[in-house]
């Protein structure tokens, strides 16, 4: 596995410091994470020119990222994406979680205040990487039971990006989490990433109103602008004249995956991880969920998960006050997110997987990224 350096990431606002891990690779790949909200800050591979590229947006300096309104690199929970008037029943009991997201801050997004990607994680390296550790409050954003998180970051020789999630609760409660890394193959400050290509493996996608909300219909891609199904240009269709582009300003939206069988043959443990999928979809395993690539670096990024959905954004809401690395201008559509995950809005929506952790029970998830080349 990849060697991997500590050192300091500066401090936040109130003092605390904030530590950053690089997980380095034989074959010189680096992978950066840190403290503050087990963030993915910086990937860097070598292409076949023989120059680095660094393919994640993100920011300099630990107040760089307390500053952020986008999650960017973040663990993100309890619950990724949005929750219709913040309102989930467990139970039987109505819980009522934050308002921070809609045209008038009345549905839950990202966790709400106290959203995981904004708190300050343990660490500690393994045998396998860097493991980030949680505890979420009773009460924490309106969140039922205290919640104990552990996040494990692990870089493989073959440039395999693995994110596994496990989770345990005194009480019945929500789980969601994902990742809310910013792509972009050409580089951070590569610009657009309209002439990149992407693929989700995907027949099906939820239809979602003006403020992101599916509303339990699950639609065919064919025919639509939502058919990715084959490697497609993302800029070819993503200002077309179909209502889900024009109401979310883009790609922003949950697809329902397959649960193909990988490409390459999955052997136990590659990932350093013992797969256990937390619902009963494709027998647990990694299933393939995206892939993208660059005609210009020649760089490619596969991603593999055990969740059943894929969010797929397009920065549509980047405007440029973004002010990254090395004073990168992170203007609208510089990166993409492949935010693998339960469908939005599930709790009003019985039809789709219900994001639940009993009491007692243990949650475990699986993502992984695999940067590799066209040619």
């Amino acid at each position: 596995m990849a060697k991997v350096r500590k050192e300091s990431f500066g401090k936040l606002s109130d003092g605390r410091e904030v530590f950053l891990y690089t997980l380095r690779n034989t074959k010189g790949t680096e992978a950066a994470v840190t403290t503050y909200g087990a963030r993915f800050v910086s990937w860097r591979k070598m292409t076949s020119a023989g120059t680095f590229v660094d393919v994640l947006l993100g920011y300099d300096t630990a107040a760089d990222y307390e500053e952020d309104d986008t999650s960017m690199g973040g663990i993100v929970g309890r619950h990724a994406n949005r929750i219709a008037g913040g309102k989930v029943t467990l139970g039987g009991k109505t819980y009522q979680l934050d308002l921070n997201t809609g045209s008038h801050k009345q549905n839950h997004i990202h966790g709400g205040t106290a959203g995981f990607h904004n708190q300050l994680w343990d660490a500690e390296e393994t045998d396998t990487g860097v493991k980030f550790t949680l505890t979420s409050p009773d009460g924490a954003g309106g969140y039922p039971g205290t919640m104990h998180v552990a996040v494990v970051y692990s870089l493989s020789n073959d440039n395999e990006l693995s994110i596994t999630y496990e989770a345990t609760c005194d009480q019945d409660t929500v789980i969601n989490l994902t990742n809310h890394s910013y792509f972009n193959l050409d580089g951070y400050a590569g610009g657009s990433v309209l002439d990149q290509k992407v693929q989700i493996f995907a027949d099906k996608y939820t239809w979602a109103d003006s403020e992101s909300l599916p509303d339990g219909r699950i639609l065919d891609v064919a025919g639509t602008p939502m058919d990715l199904r084959m490697p497609v240009r993302i800029g070819e269709h993503i200002d077309d004249d179909f209502d889900e582009l024009q109401m979310g300003h883009g790609y922003d939206h949950n697809w329902v995956l397959r649960g193909d069988a990988p490409d390459v043959e999955m052997k136990p443990g590659m990932f350093g991880f013992d797969i256990h999928c937390p619902i009963d979809y494709n027998d647990g395993g990694l299933h393939k969920a995206a892939y993208a690539e660059s005609d210009k670096t020649g760089l490619t990024l596969m991603c593999y998960t055990t969740l059943p959905g894929i969010q797929f954004y397009t920065g549509n809401f980047l405007d440029g006050t973004q002010v990254g690395k090395k004073g990168t201008h992170f203007e609208r559509r510089s990166g993409f997110c492949l935010e693998t995950q339960y469908f939005p809005n599930a709790f009003a929506n019985p039809n789709f997987p219900q994001p639940v952790l009993k009491k007692g029970e243990t949650w475990k998830a699986q993502t992984v990224f695999v940067l590799g080349d066209i040619r």
